[in-house]
């Protein structure tokens, strides 16, 4: 681990006592030698430059939730420490409402959430991340109702000035040209490179929803933001069938898999991605709103022979509520649309 502090005699080590130590111990001074000064840090909601934005918001989080812990670690790396390592962690963050948040006054509700951080870190320190968290089941056990906050936080940020959650959208590209998304895919799912291509390619944008039963076990457990847990291919096609009724036209880009493991005990794979759409259809998100929409997300699976065992996908589902209820004047819905 050259360049990287004495301690860390791997990356995982390094993942698990700096989050640690920042984060259970309150050593947030550490930032300052584990990020980079100059870090972008990535979420649904926007994005912050250098590590003091890394800090404030570490702050305000512990200050809501003093008593914080992470449980339940899973880490996954590739790369090493002369050209940097990619690291996704997935953890499960408890603790309790004692302090006041962008939520509210403290209400003492217990909390548990997960949340997946990707990484880009060389020499001991942190210089890009993507971060997502399950903020709608931290809205629900708090009590609140998520679509009035929605509505009113972003009432509220529009009168300070603050531009609509997502700009500079591009279009919403699922195939090449005016060809249809291919049906079809020359790629093993039994290699782990490969296995997300599939899943988005086929499932996610060609609408290929049989090929949940070839990608996923049938005991398969999927979890999802709200703490909701699925099992098995019913569940999940009814998820998804769900989605694409809300956002018909929606298409996921693969930005970039990891894994650890191998064939003979299986893989863990990490595959972090972003999703754009537009709100057409009625679902749980309320009356179609016309909005166009961008999320970033991550997901963690295990894998063996060629199957999804276990997923862990997390996104920002608050900040898609915040895009569709932003307070100007919503675009027109259009009547239809066409694959691109």
């Amino acid at each position: 681990m050259i360049g990287f502090d004495p301690e860390y005699t791997s990356i995982e080590q390094y993942t698990l006592r700096s989050s640690r130590k920042i984060w259970q111990d309150k050593a947030l001074g550490l930032i300052y030698t584990h990020y980079a000064h100059n870090v972008t840090v990535h979420r649904s909601d926007g994005e912050t430059y250098g590590r003091d934005g890394a800090l404030e918001h570490a702050v305000r989080t512990l200050a809501a939730i003093p008593d914080l812990r992470l449980e339940g670690d899973e880490v996954i790396s590739s790369g090493d420490a002369q050209n940097g390592f990619l690291v996704s962690h997935l953890v499960t963050v408890c603790g309790h409402h004692f302090g006041y948040s962008r939520y509210g006054a403290p209400n003492e509700n217990p909390l548990e959430y997960l949340q997946i951080s990707m990484q880009f870190v060389r020499e001991n320190r942190v210089v890009e991340e993507w971060v997502v968290t399950d903020e709608i089941a931290v809205i629900r056990q708090l009590g609140l109702d998520e679509v009035a906050l929605a509505k009113s936080i972003t009432l509220e940020e529009l009168s300070r000035g603050c531009q609509a959650p997502v700009t500079g959208l591009s279009e919403i590209v699922r195939s090449s040209g005016q060809h249809h998304p291919a049906i079809q895919l020359e790629a093993d799912p039994r290699n782990p490179d490969e296995l997300p291509v599939l899943l988005y390619g086929l499932i996610w944008n060609a609408r290929m929803l049989d090929q949940i039963k070839v990608l996923y076990a049938p005991s398969a457990e999927i979890v999802v933001p709200g703490n909701r847990k699925f099992k098995g291919h019913d569940d999940l096609t009814r998820h998804v069938l769900g989605w694409l009724a809300a956002f018909p036209d929606c298409a996921i880009n693969l930005d970039q898999v990891i894994h650890n493991g191998n064939e003979s005990d299986g893989f863990l794979i990490s595959a972090r991605w972003t999703l754009q759409g537009t709100h057409l259809g009625s679902s749980a998100y309320g009356t179609p709103s016309g909005r166009r929409v961008r999320l970033i997300g991550i997901s963690h699976f295990e894998v063996r022979d060629g199957q999804i065992q276990r997923e862990h996908t997390v996104w920002d589902e608050f900040a898609l509520l915040k895009q569709i209820h932003w307070q100007d004047k919503p675009e027109p819905i259009p009547t239809e649309y066409h694959e691109n």
